[in-house]
């Protein structure tokens, strides 16, 4: 191990701290709740967005004969909620009581249809009041027109206050759109990691983690780090190198990451790359330099996922030609 670059008791440290992160986030329940009429495209939108029959797997009843829950993969809970004409019967405060417990709502709208009616809007403020995290799923676009005039009319008609996402559940349109949207929402709610390993895009989601991974690097890089070791450069390439397996559900040890660590990133120390990315600042010690240091990390993030999606097993010799390949491609 190279001392210089970080200790084993704390690389130890950075990676429990990240497989606790993610551990808690897979043990945690994520409740969506939808509300739509019957002809919403409900069902045919979460069988979409996961890539499975959600809606055929696990139905069971709910409190009342209206409300029908879908447990996936016995974490993710859809609530599909009484049509919008019966948000005012009878069973109104059970409903109301999902959409105050759900993670976010998925507030289904009719492009085809009359978008954004007087009984809808009056829903949604009415659902607001208890919990904002909203998305308007303006779905069935394939059979509408102009559809970013309709986009904005619900924005100008709900004071842009939520996301709106034009769909298409039944050829497929867009649906990389309302995945962005359902992962940014339970990011803040630290339950992205567990949605995005069971839904059916996970290249789109790893890259997003990867280029988001490479902008913290590059301004972790750009600002004095006292000393030569990278401590928090080292704790985000663990961090991503972690949600990466667990999005392809491919456990990584500790021992394997130091291993594949050293030989991309460490690898290069004494090197022309390395010797680019590190300078002497006095009074400060070692900087790293902003756009290499990211490019760095968003190399080592896509060639982790490259070998994922390829069935390659990660090793350090497998992995190091593949790092080489993608921080080639970042520097030109």
């Amino acid at each position: 191990m190279n001392r210089q670059w970080m200790s084993d008791e704390e690389f130890d440290k950075l990676f429990e701290e990240k497989s606790s992160e993610i551990n808690e986030q897979l043990e945690s329940e994520i409740l969506i709740a939808m509300i739509g009429d019957v002809n919403a495209g409900k069902s045919s939108t979460i069988n979409r967005l996961m890539g499975d029959d959600v809606a055929q797997v696990g139905a069971k009843p709910g409190e009342t004969q209206e409300i029908k829950k879908f447990s996936y993969k016995d974490k993710i809970i859809f609530v599909d909620t009484p049509g919008l004409d019966d948000i005012y019967s009878e069973h109104s405060d059970e409903t109301m009581k999902f959409y105050k417990q759900a993670d976010l709502i998925l507030f289904f709208l009719n492009a085809a249809g009359t978008v954004l009616s007087e009984t809808e809007l009056k829903s949604l403020k009415r659902i607001a009041k208890v919990n904002k995290d909203l998305i308007l799923v303006l779905n069935k676009i394939d059979a509408a027109e102009d559809i970013p005039s309709l986009v904005k009319y619900v924005q100008d008609h709900t004071g842009y206050e939520y996301p709106v996402t034009p769909i298409s559940s039944r050829t497929g349109e867009n649906i990389g759109m309302l995945q962005k949207e359902v992962l940014s929402l339970l990011e803040v709610k630290k339950k992205d990691i567990l949605m995005a390993a069971n839904m059916a895009d996970k290249s789109a989601v790893a890259n997003r983690w990867i280029l988001a991974a490479g902008a913290s690097a590059a301004t972790i890089g750009a600002v004095p780090i006292p000393g030569s070791d990278f401590v928090p450069l080292t704790a985000l390439q663990i961090s991503l190198m972690l949600k990466l397996s667990t999005l392809y559900g491919k456990p990584i040890t500790k021992d394997n990451a130091k291993e594949l660590i050293i030989a991309t990133i460490v690898g290069n120390i004494g090197k022309t790359v390395f010797r680019q990315i590190v300078k002497l600042v006095p009074g400060a010690g070692m900087v790293a330099g902003a756009s290499v240091a990211g490019g760095m990390t968003i190399a080592l993030g896509h060639a982790v996922k490259y070998a994922h999606e390829n069935d390659i097993e990660l090793t350090p010799k497998s992995l190091k030609p593949i790092y080489q390949m993608f921080l080639k491609k970042a520097a030109k």
